[in-house]
């Protein structure tokens, strides 16, 4: 295993990585529960968890939400995701798109140094995970991305690299036209980010979904007015059935607008 990471590593490390990476960084642990596997920074509080013998199911209600937002680009050819985590989403879409370019930023060897206990794939030619820092990476990406999910978190929280108008310029900038962007709001002050994201992308271009059974909330904000097609959707039939209630909610918050 040591091996296999290291030459991963040695393929796509960032140039711009600092040798020190991993020392900078917390190790996070694994823990199994009865039905559950989870990613931990410290003990009680789950960054990431999936059911253990269904590692591809979306188990948490916002990561769903997020995923809501292929509604507004049906038919994307790249997604880039700040984060990974235990990969949800990004086993979600590498099952459900088989078309679609996958790319994942996360600054935390030692959380890459997790896949395959969270079932996450090997780098092929369409998925890959990219060591380096989504605030210096995004830049790099301009027009980039179809669909941009941001659930960037380290153990205190959401980093200050990834709260700045900046930033959120940035991610805006990474979008192809017509693109959209979701993030997940696990914070304290959520009105700065909304704030933000609104001066990035036009207040009326940003949508606000609540999560009824979470203390999070997930924004979502788009480029350029969308025209729901979800018919033409590429998410495959069963993935669509599973988000549908999601879609739903989304459709009928826009109505509302």
């Amino acid at each position: 295993m040591r091996d296999t990471v290291t030459r991963w590593l040695a393929a796509w490390f960032s140039p711009k990585a600092d040798d020190d990476s991993a020392s900078r960084h917390v190790k996070p642990f694994v823990r199994r529960r009865l039905t559950t596997t989870e990613l931990q920074f410290a003990h009680g509080v789950s960054q990431s968890r999936m059911l253990t013998f269904a590692p591809h199911k979306l188990l948490i209600d916002y990561t769903r939400t997020m995923l809501g937002a292929l509604l507004l680009v049906p038919q994307a050819r790249c997604i880039g995701m700040v984060g990974l985590g235990g990969g949800s989403q990004a086993k979600f879409c590498y099952r459900h798109l088989p078309d679609v370019q996958i790319e994942v930023v996360e600054n935390n060897p030692h959380v890459i140094a997790l896949r395959r206990r969270f079932h996450i794939p090997d780098d092929d030619a369409r998925f890959r995970v990219v060591l380096d820092d989504a605030a210096r990476f995004l830049p790099t990406r301009r027009g980039h991305y179809d669909l941009l999910l941001v659930d960037g978190y380290d153990e205190t929280g959401i980093p200050a690299a990834l709260s700045s108008q900046q930033f959120y310029d940035d991610c805006r900038a990474a979008l192809a036209e017509g693109g959209a962007l979701a993030i997940n709001l696990y914070c304290q002050h959520a009105q700065r980010h909304i704030d933000r994201l609104r001066r990035s992308f036009g207040r009326r271009n940003v949508l606000l979904m609540d999560e009824p059974q979470q203390s999070n909330r997930v924004a979502i904000a788009w480029r350029a007015m969308p025209v729901d097609s979800a018919a033409a959707m590429s998410l495959s039939a069963a993935a669509q059935r599973d988000l549908a209630p999601v879609f739903n909610r989304i459709r009928a918050k826009m109505r509302r607008r």
